[in-house]
């Protein structure tokens, strides 16, 4: 079984590259075929990879502006030529999905979300900074892209989501039924400490960009006065560093041993964003602190409330603040905390995904003969 993966871009570093870094551990010897890649924003060990990009990966600019560009991707991923592979997987959150396969090779997608500036438009465009001009064209541009992402859909023959908040997505957007396998997370690489030996900070880990909704705990720990560190970096930063009090303290990027350090530290960790799913609560909960999460999204199947962290019920400074104020990180288990981290570990996840790639590949061959 010969297999090649696809990926909407390698220009940032967030969730999605790490799954697709345990994706390329059950499959090692898969190219990985993407729209543009920029070696300086990734690991190091990426360069050891077989990565294939498009032309787009020759245009100026579109490295640090590939939002940009977005009515060339279509084109970029249906130019690839895939047909010496029998298995196809897409690590999608846009475009790559879009591949064109031969009706011998299955094309399964780990689907991270349907593209959330398509489908979600109006919630996204809203923490955006994008001038009036660019307002009144990308509908135009928006509504021939979602004409064709329903397309690139349909050329999937196994969906595969992230979470039941995606899997929802994927039957809304394009009337599809999708299994369901969690991302994971390397349970071993996070230490848990006594509960007696922490810090008195909260920590949050994130990529800075509008939809993270960084700016409600930067408000909302502005009202506290407590100890707010955030690790990463992003676009949003220069905004958040101007709205921010002395108590919250951005790091920046921080290396590998002194993220974990500081999950094994913080009070509790702070999710104040609806996403897909999410690792970094699961690495929290890996190193035995509890996560204050919205209650929305991948967190309602990551975070169980009173047992390994606390929800706050609405998207606002206010309701996070509040939440913050009653949060007792004494009353929580550690123990019970980590164990209930182990159910995402790794192992599992590359089993139960071999395992149905394996089934779906034998399913298919009998189907098309």
């Amino acid at each position: 079984m010969k297999v090649a993966m696809t990926c909407s871009w390698l220009n940032q570093y967030g969730g999605a590259e790490r799954v697709l870094e345990y994706l390329h551990e059950i499959y090692p010897d898969a190219p990985i075929y993407t729209s543009i890649y920029m070696p300086e924003a990734m690991p190091s060990f990426y360069r050891q990879w077989d990565i294939r990009t498009s032309f787009m990966d020759r245009l100026p600019f579109v490295k640090k502006h590939h939002q940009a560009f977005l009515g060339l991707y279509p084109l970029a991923f249906e130019q690839f030529d895939l047909s010496e592979y029998d298995v196809v997987i897409s690590n999608s959150s846009a475009y790559c999905h879009g591949v064109i396969t031969k009706p011998e090779t299955l094309h399964l997608c780990y689907c991270l979300t349907p593209a959330r500036f398509l489908w979600n438009y109006h919630e996204y465009i809203r923490r955006e900074n994008i001038s009036a001009p660019a307002k009144m064209l990308l509908p135009l541009v928006l509504n021939y892209l979602r004409y064709w992402d329903s397309q690139a859909a349909s050329r999937v023959d196994e969906f595969v989501a992230i979470s039941k908040a995606v899997s929802r997505r994927i039957a809304k957007h394009y009337r599809r039924e999708a299994a369901i396998i969690y991302p994971p997370i390397d349970a071993s690489q996070f230490t848990p400490k006594s509960r007696d030996d922490i810090g008195d900070f909260f920590l949050l880990i994130s990529r800075l960009i509008p939809y993270k909704r960084i700016d409600l705990a930067v408000e909302a720990f502005n009202r506290l006065g407590m100890p707010l560190k955030i690790v990463g970096s992003g676009r949003y930063r220069t905004f958040l560093e101007r709205i921010a009090k002395p108590n919250v303290e951005f790091l920046g990027r921080v290396a590998d041993n002194e993220i974990k350090e500081l999950y094994s530290n913080c009070r509790a960790f702070i999710f104040p964003g609806e996403e897909d799913f999410g690792l970094t609560p699961l690495e929290a909960q890996a190193s035995a602190r509890p996560v204050i999460a919205f209650a929305g999204g991948g967190a309602l199947e990551t975070v169980v409330e009173g047992e390994t962290g606390a929800f706050f019920r609405k998207p606002t400074a206010e309701s996070l603040a509040a939440t913050v104020e009653a949060f007792d990180h004494r009353q929580f288990d550690p123990v019970a905390i980590r164990k209930h981290a182990e159910r995402f570990d790794v192992s599992s996840f590359k089993s139960g995904l071999a395992e149905f790639v394996e089934r779906k590949w034998h399913e298919y061959r009998e189907r098309v003969g």
